[in-house]
Formats: C-alpha cells, structure tokens, sequence
C-alpha cells in the first residue's frame, strides 16, 4: 500500500494524470504517507497509548475513535456530552455519539450555525442551545445542562479563551474532558491568551492554551492527560478516579504532546452528512 502510495504520488507530481494532479489531493496523498509512518513507530503502537485507536467519522481529526477507546477502557455512564463550538453539527466531537444513542446539548454563537444544527439534527436527543460561553456564564450553564452531577464527556473548542473557560467549570466533573490545545508551544511551555471575553480566533497561532498549561490546569482539578490526538489539535483528559492502569504514564504534557499536523485533518472521501440512519 505504501509502495503504492509513493507511486502515485510521482506521477501526480510528473503530471501524468493532469486531472486529479491537485493540490488537494497531493495533499492527501501526504498526509496518509506520513499516518503510515507514524503508525509503524512504536510510540504509536504503544497499548496503553490512544494513538492507534484514532479514527474519523464525523469528528475533525482522529477524536471519534479515540473518545470510543477512552470509554472502552474507562465504561460508559450516563452516555450524554456537552459540547460547545459544534458550528453546523457536522464536524465535531459528539455526532458520532449522537449517532450511537448519546444525548446531550451543544452549544454554539453563531445564530446562523445553530439554526443549521438544529436542522440537521430534528429529531435526534440533542439541546442546541444559541450562545456564547463566557468564564462568567460557563459554571452555570454548563451545571443546567448537564442534566445531573454525572456528565460522560465535555468537549471545548472555542478558538480562543478554552483554557479560562475549563477552569471556570466547577458544579459538574465530566469524566472525559477533550479540549483543544496550542501545539505551536512547546510541551513545557505554560502559556495562555488572557481572558478577553470578545476575543476571536484571527488565522494566526495565537489562539487558547499550551498543552503543558492544560495539563497544570488539570491536574489541579483532579484530571490526568492520557493522550493526544496525531494531528495536535485536541487533547483528552480523564477524571483521576477512573485512570487505574488503563493509560500510558506517566500523564505529562511531555509523554502525551503531539506536534502540530494540521496536514491531517483534510478531509478525506465525501462531505459529512447527517440523515435518519437505520438500525439493521
């Protein structure tokens, strides 16, 4: 398959097939050269580690298969998530698990987004709430929504004040927190963007959190990190009474950091779709 990969690669850049030779698709091509790398290392292989159980369904990256893995190991409780900075439904941490009967709330600015979430999603168990999370509202919000004090997993990508946000969530201890982390600074690294309510994400790396100041953060509110995703983007975090032996040691920012591979999150095969699927 690699060998094979390699091949065709050539011959796009040789131009002999003028009609799929893109930029798009060589793009593809490198990236699942370099999955294929990486997936031979024995980090990677590592049983304790999330890294080869990643796979994408509707999730950006590789989270889907990972967040799968995490309760196969840790077990599934109430089955429900909140998620915040879903968009459109169509591209986050949750849907998969909408799709195997979670219920949950999500939780999204844009009134645009919102409305095409609800949309999408008519019929299925999920509150899509239209607002923005603030360090001030998040503790209270997130308490309402929850739907008691036992909530599977919490899931936080907003581009920009993530960090203060997570610390302000006290009343609810999500047994799984995924949280996007800053891979431009380095794992030993402590930095984050100061709260700034109206902050929005600019194109540039000045976004969120360092990796090393999530792992801080929770650590001191009884979480350890127990994994990454390949691409760098997000990062898992499982509440201490339900690590055990189940994941790799030790739980630091440098042991779990992955680089940042934004590479491979292009998308692959066809555009995400959301429909009445049918159980058989």
């Amino acid at each position: 398959m690699l060998r094979k990969l390699k091949d065709f690669s050539r011959k796009l850049r040789a131009g002999a097939d003028a009609s799929i030779a893109s930029e798009g698709a060589l793009r593809q091509i490198h990236a699942e050269l370099v999955r294929q790398r990486l997936s031979a290392t024995e980090r990677f292989k590592h049983p304790l580690r999330l890294l080869s159980s990643g796979c994408k369904v509707y999730s950006q990256n590789h989270e889907d298969g990972m967040i799968a893995e995490v309760f196969r190991r840790i077990g599934e409780g109430s089955r429900r998530f909140i998620e915040f900075g879903v968009e459109d439904g169509l591209e986050c941490n949750s849907t998969f698990l909408v799709l195997q009967g979670w219920s949950g709330a999500w939780i999204e600015g844009s009134p645009v987004s919102a409305k095409a979430a609800g949309e999408h999603f008519t019929g299925y168990p999920v509150n899509i709430v239209n607002s923005y999370i603030t360090v001030e509202n998040a503790d209270a919000m997130i308490a309402d929504l929850a739907g008691g004090p036992e909530l599977d997993m919490l899931s936080i990508d907003i581009d920009s004040i993530d960090y203060w946000v997570w610390d302000a969530i006290r009343t609810v201890r999500p047994r799984l927190v995924v949280i996007e982390y800053n891979a431009a600074l380095p794992p030993h690294v402590r930095k984050t963007v100061p709260i700034d309510a109206a902050m929005a994400w600019d194109g540039s790396n000045y976004y969120g959190a360092s990796l090393g100041a999530l792992e801080a953060l929770g650590r001191g509110k009884g979480y350890s990190l127990v994994g990454c995703t390949l691409a760098g983007v997000n990062a898992f975090f499982v509440r201490d009474d339900l690590v055990a032996d189940h994941f790799c040691a030790p739980f630091t920012a440098e042991n779990h950091y992955e680089p940042a591979r934004y590479y491979l999150s292009a998308a692959s095969g066809h555009r995400a779709g959301f429909g009445p699927w049918v159980e058989v």
